[in-house]
């Protein structure tokens, strides 16, 4: 992991962390990086989600983009997905999104795209954070009529709901779906979204002010949605967290249909139309084994990477296939988007139940989903990595994993947004698995906390 940057891009407290010195830095030397082989006046796109910091980030961000000869284009409030498909369609040089996904209001982020609309390789970022951290001097700042310009966008969150409908073959009508928006970016297109569909919608957690973002809502705070949904006589519910690059789902009888279940269903959907390139779905290790007991019934290989939408997507890239994604709801496809994106997953699943003629809870049963318990342990930045060279760590690791056998299996592994360490166990037996992640976490406060 870089010295900047995480698995999705910088992130940190705003303005005690994640500075407007440290975020002007960043734009420069992203763009002195991301443009030099431009004969243009490059131009990058910034889009932000609805934290109370993300304008102010905006602001040094763009400062620095003009500092070094290269116009910032504000989209405004938009999903993380809409600045990756918008780079391509504003034919910008590469594309900028302030957000910190679904963590509190008082973190913020800085993610990277290129002008494909790709998210960087560790090689890139971490030429980047070499002209930040080593060789600031380097930079080259401009003057007089050479300095970039800061610019606006009327359009931006038209011209990608546009793009999402487009993906979508017949429509909504006649479903009855409540969506939460996390009170984030989602919160500035589903709602047109979903009705260009023809969807009767109920948007819920749809009224940002800066500081209610993720706040029990979204994607990570699925209770009042399968509420809803249960109460209201709803056909499904979506989440989606707070730049809508995610979206998690609630079956007509309240209950959770996670990243897993979703990618079975879109894996399946593909599979039988033939579309499902070298019958592959990209999965990474955080994947339920009821995910690859289906995928072993139903013909479907599945390849493993690290957690990390971008590892999947890599993947994806290098292999040729269309299909990728996460527990936690990160879905990639790969003919239509160059990253998740939380609204494109929601319209195509519910296309795909509407045309199914099955309940939702009847469609999401042909994958089993098998117990999972996770802790997360808070301990310093600085020794989140450490816990794999503990002796003690390792060993409660080992006592669990032979408790376990091939029933089952444990996942220890270090954030890479945040300073937790992330132990998660799954079974047959919920109770067993419980322990035994409790055993862990014990281990790992007395070590590293």
């Amino acid at each position: 992991m870089g010295r900047l940057f995480g698995t999705d891009g910088a992130r940190g407290i705003a303005n005690t962390e994640l500075t407007c010195e440290l975020a002007m830095a960043i734009g420069r030397a992203a763009a002195t990086v991301l443009t030099r082989h431009t004969s243009h006046r490059p131009k990058i796109v910034i889009g932000w989600d609805t934290r109370i910091s993300s304008q102010m980030l905006q602001s040094a961000l763009s400062a620095g983009i003009c500092s070094v000869g290269a116009d910032a284009l504000l989209l405004g409030m938009v999903p993380t997905p809409a600045v990756a498909y918008l780079v391509g369609r504003y034919g910008a040089d590469a594309g900028v999104m302030i957000s910190a996904s679904h963590n509190p209001v008082e973190f913020n982020g800085i993610k990277l795209f290129d002008r494909r609309g790709y998210k960087l390789p560790d090689s890139i970022e971490e030429e980047i954070e070499t002209l930040i951290l080593d060789m600031p001097e380097t930079v080259e700042l401009k003057e007089g009529i050479s300095l970039g310009r800061i610019l606006n966008s009327q359009t931006a969150a038209a011209d990608y709901i546009t793009h999402l409908t487009d993906t979508v073959q017949g429509d909504l009508c006649g479903m009855k779906i409540a969506v939460d928006c996390a009170n984030g970016s989602a919160s500035a297109t589903a709602a047109e979204l979903f009705k260009k569909l023809g969807a009767e919608i109920v948007l819920l957690h749809a009224e940002p002010d800066g500081t209610n973002i993720n706040q029990a809502c979204g994607s990570t705070h699925m209770e009042s949605l399968m509420q809803y949904v249960r109460e209201h006589s709803c056909d499904a519910g979506v989440a989606f967290d707070g730049d809508a690059d995610r979206c998690l789902a609630v079956d007509e009888k309240g209950n959770l249909v996670d990243g897993d279940q979703i990618m079975a269903i879109f894996a399946h959907c593909l599979q039988k139309q033939g579309l499902l390139a070298k019958d592959t779905l990209v999965a990474t290790v955080m994947s339920n084994i009821g995910l690859f007991k289906f995928a072993e019934e139903n013909g479907i290989h599945i390849v493993k990477t690290k957690v990390g939408d971008r590892y999947v997507l890599e993947e994806m890239l290098a292999f040729g296939y269309i299909l990728g994604g996460e527990q936690s709801g990160h879905i990639i496809f790969g003919n239509y988007a160059s990253t998740g994106d939380g609204q494109l997953s929601a319209i195509q699943l519910l296309s795909i139940l509407k045309n199914s003629g099955l309940r939702f809870s009847e469609l999401a049963s042909m994958m089993t989903v098998y117990p999972q318990y996770m802790e997360n342990v808070r301990v310093c930045n600085e020794k989140k990595q450490d816990w794999d060279n503990d002796p003690e760590i390792r060993k409660a690791i080992a006592s669990a994993e032979q408790m376990l056998g091939e029933n089952g299996r444990i996942l220890v592994r270090a954030s890479g947004t945040e300073p937790l360490i992330r132990v998660m166990a799954e079974g047959k037996e919920l109770g067993q698995i419980t322990l035994l992640v409790q055993d862990i976490v014990r281990t790992v406060q007395k070590r590293l906390c």
